[in-house]
């Protein structure tokens, strides 16, 4: 019998929905993990929740509100010709499709995140989206909304991500309250981030680490390169949280947070999942080999197994001593952080800056908000023009001065490509809304926040 506190949060409808047929991206492996814990007798030692529903205002939190709003409206019926925003707001339509009940599936899933010891949530872990677009098949993030509400009460959260995949490290690229740390797949391999040379910016400097590895990475490369670059995170930044995107056993003596996130062989999915469950129970060593009766039981064949089979290819990364280089490079990087930054804790208020500031509507003053919502839009038209393009300077393809360009494209993609996380090669975007395409206005000094 277990004694970790473990909570577990899991939604009967998640696995319902459907990115459309053919979709490499498939919620159903998420029912198909739960039963296969179920079979396990796993539940009973865990504390079971269904996770409350995530809220607009909640998302917005981290995604614009404008995006937001778009979202809750999606629907497979809509076409680039019928709503333009569909190319702004989903990036490459491929990988990210509006099918339906797309807003109540994100919903779920971020709503297990913000909310023992130790929290799952593996409807969770959609580290690709970004602030105001969907990506990677990721439409809410519900990492970054996770850490936000941990960071209301926790001074400090390290971030651990094991998907082959890099992601939710932009978010947090400027602030020294959240270290991530990033394993994943090199070279030109989607989204084409993650570089070792990329360790933060002013005050998050150095609390990013990154690690790239190559094609074949076996279970004992990957040990021997977590497990001192996690307990070298671990002893110098002293995190009160640990969120860990697709777990691993070796991090269970901090408070915890295992989200899912990638996988696309949905049997392997559930397979691990439920194995790392256990992990997070203490009790990983009392599972048999063979997988006992449950509803999908027929999915698992031929094996009918608990563990994956391995492959047989050449692991890249020992050639040229690639993973001791890349080893003592980010251990050496987090070295060079003194001590764990100190950080003054205030609370922060949870309700919308109207209710906070005692402007509350009763429904029959609507119209007074309506009247209030345009004089503000008005106010904005007006007091936030386009950035003016100077004379002596260049002129890119969308109107946009060379150096207003370089600078916001600097590290970003290609202003109308994205790159597919299924073919990883760039896909150049719909035409775009002709308001779209002017010149971007700069409505904000940046925070900290991308």
């Amino acid at each position: 019998m277990s004694r970790r506190r473990v909570s577990y949060y899991f939604d009967s409808d998640v696995g319902a929905y459907t990115y459309g047929y053919g979709h490499s991206m498939k919620p159903h492996r998420i029912q198909m993990t739960h039963e296969l814990v179920t079979s396990y007798g796993m539940l009973e030692k865990m504390h079971v929740m269904k996770p409350p529903r995530c809220s607009p205002e909640q998302m917005t939190a981290f995604h614009t509100d404008e995006y937001i709003h778009f979202l809750s409206r999606a629907a497979p019926e809509m076409t680039q010709e019928m709503n333009p925003q569909i190319t702004q707001f989903l990036g490459y339509p491929d990988d990210n499709p509006p099918f339906d009940g797309v807003f109540e599936f994100c919903s779920i899933s971020a709503g297990g995140s913000i909310g023992s010891i130790i929290c799952i949530n593996w409807a969770g872990g959609l580290h690709h989206a970004k602030k105001a677009e969907a990506s990677g098949f990721c439409y809410v993030n519900d990492i970054v909304l996770g850490i936000l509400e941990l960071l209301r009460t926790y001074s400090r959260v390290t971030y651990f991500d094991i998907d082959c995949h890099h992601g939710v490290e932009e978010a947090f690229l400027s602030t020294e309250r959240v270290m991530t740390c990033s394993f994943h797949k090199s070279g030109a391999f989607f989204p084409g981030t993650g570089l070792r040379s990329d360790q933060g910016k002013g005050k998050g400097k150095g609390y990013a680490v990154n690690v790239p590895l190559h094609t074949g990475l076996t279970d004992d490369s990957f040990k021997s390169i977590f497990e001192p670059v996690a307990s070298k995170i671990l002893e110098v930044f002293q995190p009160a949280v640990v969120v860990l995107q697709c777990g691993a056993d070796s991090l269970s003596g901090d408070r915890l947070v295992l989200l899912g996130g990638g996988g696309y062989t949905i049997k392997n999915v559930a397979r691990t999942w439920a194995y790392e469950t256990a992990c997070a129970l203490g009790i990983e060593d009392t599972l048999g080999d063979f997988l006992p009766w449950h509803n999908h039981f027929e999915c698992f064949g031929p094996r009918y197994r608990l563990e994956v089979a391995t492959h047989n290819a050449e692991d890249e990364n020992l050639k040229d001593n690639y993973l001791d280089q890349v080893r003592t490079n980010v251990l050496e990087q987090i070295s060079r952080l003194s001590c764990a930054p100190s950080v003054g804790m205030h609370d922060v208020p949870r309700e919308d800056v109207g209710t906070h500031l005692g402007m509350i509507f009763d429904d029959d003053d609507m119209d007074i908000r309506d009247d209030l919502d345009r004089q503000l839009y008005e106010h904005a038209r007006d007091a936030y023009t386009q950035i003016p393009t100077s004379g002596s300077e260049e002129e890119d393809s969308d109107g946009a001065s060379t150096s207003y360009s370089r600078a916001s494209s600097q590290r970003g993609p290609p202003r109308h490509k994205r790159m597919s996380i299924v073919t990883n090669e760039w896909h150049a975007l719909p035409s775009q809304n002709p308001v779209s395409s002017m010149t971007k206005r700069r409505f904000f000094a940046s925070t900290g926040m991308p």
